[in-house]
C-alpha cells in the first residue's frame, strides 16, 4: 500500500514539474497550430452559436487579415436589418426556430445590450418585423425585450416601425410585463395622442388592450381631454377612434367634454367627423342637436352653408327624424332652419334645403 501511494505521489510531482497535454485518441490528429503571428479567434459571446448557419455572412469570428473584422453587434445589426431578398437564402424565422433556449436568450441579450442599439434596429422596417418574431418565444426573451422597450418607450411609440414592437408586446406580454407597459402608456397617453405615429400606436393599443382597469383609464384620459385633442391634427384621430369603439360611458364623457364646442368643431374637416360620430350615438345625439337649436340663427345658417358644417346639420336632421324618441329635437331643428331656406338653396347647404322642402311637403300632404 505504501509503495502505491509513493508511486501516485511521484506521478503527481512529475506532472506539476512538467505539465503536458494528454496524447490524442488513437487515429485522431491534433489540429495544426495557427500561423506564426496570428492569434486564435476569441470565443463567441455567451449563448451565441460559434458560427452562423449557411446564408449568414460574415461570421462572428474576425478575419485573419485584420482588415475586415466585424463585431458581434454589427453582425447582429446586419442580420436583423437586411432586406427580404437577402433573407430569402436562410429566413430569420427558420434561423430562430433552430436555436435552443440558451442560444435564443443569447441573441436577445445581444439585441438588448444597449438601448440605442435596440432602438436603431426597431426603427428599421425589417428590424422591427424580426424583433416582433422574437416576442413570445420565451419568458426570458420577453423580459429583455420588455425592459428595452420600456427604457425607450416614448421613442419606440412615436416611431412608425418601432411602435409595432411595442404593440406586439402588449398583445403577448402577461402579468407584470403587461402592467408595466400599460402604466407607461397611461403616463405618456396625451403625448402619444398628439404625435403622428404615436396616435396610430395608441389607437391600436386601445383596440387590443384586454385589461379592463387600464383600458378604462386610457379611455377616460382621452374623453376628459377630448376638446384639445379634437383640435389637434393627430389627437383628432384618437377621439374618432375612441368613439368608434362604441363604449357608451366613454361616448357620453366625450360629448360632455365637447358640449358647447360642437358648432366650432363642425366648421373644420376632422372636427366635423367627430360631431357626426356623436350624432350617431344615443348617448350623445341630444348634446349636439340642442347646441344647434340653441345657437344664434345667423351662426347656424353659416354652419349649414359651410363646406363641412352642412354635412353635420344634414345628419342631425336625418338621425333625429329616424329616432322616434327625438321627435321634439327634430321639430325644433326644422323650425330653426326653415327661415333660412332661401339662403340654403343656392349654397353648400342645398342638401339641407331639399330635406326641409320634403318635410314641408309631407306635412301639407
Amino acid at each position: 500500500m505504501s509503495t502505491m501511494l509513493k508511486s501516485l505521489q511521484d506521478l503527481r510531482s512529475a506532472a506539476e514539474k512538467d505539465p503536458a497535454a494528454p496524447p490524442p485518441t488513437y487515429g485522431v490528429a491534433l489540429p495544426p497550430p495557427p500561423p506564426y503571428g496570428v492569434a486564435l479567434p476569441p470565443p463567441p459571446p455567451y449563448g451565441v452559436a460559434l458560427a452562423p448557419p449557411p446564408g449568414y455572412a460574415p461570421p462572428f469570428q474576425p478575419c485573419a487579415c485584420g482588415l475586415c473584422d466585424e463585431s458581434p453587434l454589427q453582425w447582429m445589426f446586419n442580420l436583423m436589418t437586411r432586406s427580404e431578398e437577402e433573407d430569402a437564402a436562410y429566413p430569420f424565422k427558420e434561423f430562430i426556430s433552430n436555436l435552443d433556449r440558451r442560444e435564443l436568450l443569447g441573441v436577445a441579450s445581444l439585441l438588448t445590450s444597449d438601448p440605442d442599439y435596440f432602438l436603431e434596429i426597431a426603427r428599421n422596417k425589417n428590424g422591427s418585423n424580426r424583433l416582433q418574431k422574437l416576442v413570445g418565444k420565451s419568458d426570458d426573451v420577453d423580459d429583455l425585450i420588455c425592459d428595452a422597450t420600456l427604457y425607450r418607450f416614448l421613442h419606440v411609440m412615436t416611431d412608425k416601425h418601432a411602435s409595432y414592437v411595442a404593440t406586439r408586446g402588449l398583445r403577448v406580454f402577461a402579468g407584470k410585463k403587461k402592467e408595466y407597459m400599460c402604466e407607461e402608456l397611461i403616463h405618456h397617453a396625451l403625448l402619444l395622442a398628439r404625435d403622428r405615429h404615436g396616435c396610430v400606436a395608441l389607437n391600436e393599443m386601445l383596440t387590443d388592450l384586454d385589461h379592463p382597469y387600464y383600458r378604462n383609464q386610457l379611455l377616460d384620459i382621452v374623453a376628459h381631454n377630448a376638446l384639445p385633442l379634437s383640435n389637434n391634427t393627430s389627437g383628432n384621430f384618437v377621439v374618432q377612434h375612441v368613439l368608434k369603439l362604441n363604449d357608451p360611458r366613454t361616448t357620453r364623457n366625450v360629448a360632455l367634454s365637447l358640449r358647447g364646442h360642437c358648432i366650432d368643431l363642425s366648421f373644420k374637416k376632422y372636427g366635423s367627423y367627430i360631431v357626426e360620430r356623436l350624432l350617431e350615438a344615443d348617448e350623445s345625439v341630444a348634446v349636439v342637436v340642442m347646441e344647434l337649436v340653441e345657437s344664434d340663427g345667423d351662426r347656424l345658417m353659416r354652419l349649414a352653408r359651410s363646406e363641412f358644417g352642412n354635412f353635420v346639420v344634414n345628419k342631425a336632421l336625418i338621425v333625429t327624424q329616424r329616432r322616434m324618441t327625438r321627435v321634439d329635437l327634430f321639430r325644433d331643428l326644422v323650425k330653426k332652419l326653415t327661415p333660412f331656406l332661401n339662403f340654403l338653396r343656392k349654397s353648400r347647404g342645398s342638401n339641407i334645403a331639399m330635406f326641409l322642402e320634403s318635410v314641408h311637403q309631407t306635412e301639407v300632404a
